[in-house]
């Protein structure tokens, strides 16, 4: 099976919750078509560099999938209806990326930054 990485970006007046159902959302359509979410990351609400659809920020979230082309063109599909999501993008990957993704890894250097400030 081929292996994808699946990205899209959610309206930013959703709340976390249902932000993590359109990400479960996802999975079901995956699944229901023989293929496996290996790893899912929720980035946050994170700032957009313009404006897409009125909205100046999203909320950002990562599927990793290994399926076969036909499952990826499906959830495609459904996303492209689903008025949640404002962006998506899906690229063929040659592996997957142990553990958490650069973006996760970012995140908690700013944290530790923060928190080593904070200290002094």
């Amino acid at each position: 099976m081929a292996l994808y990485e699946h990205v899209f970006l959610a309206r930013q007046d959703l709340s976390q919750a249902q932000v993590d159902a359109l990400a479960a959302t996802a999975t079901e359509i995956v699944e229901a078509n023989a293929g496996k979410v290996t790893k899912t990351e929720t980035w946050g609400l994170k700032n957009l560099a313009y404006k897409i659809q009125r909205n100046r920020k999203a909320h950002f979230v990562l599927l990793n999938i290994e399926a076969p082309a036909g499952v990826v063109a499906e959830l495609e599909r459904q996303t492209a209806i689903n008025e949640d999501v404002i962006r998506f993008m899906t690229v063929r990957v040659e592996e997957h990326e142990a553990g958490p993704s650069v973006q996760m890894r970012k995140n908690d250097r700013e944290r530790t930054r923060r928190r080593d400030r904070e200290e002094f």
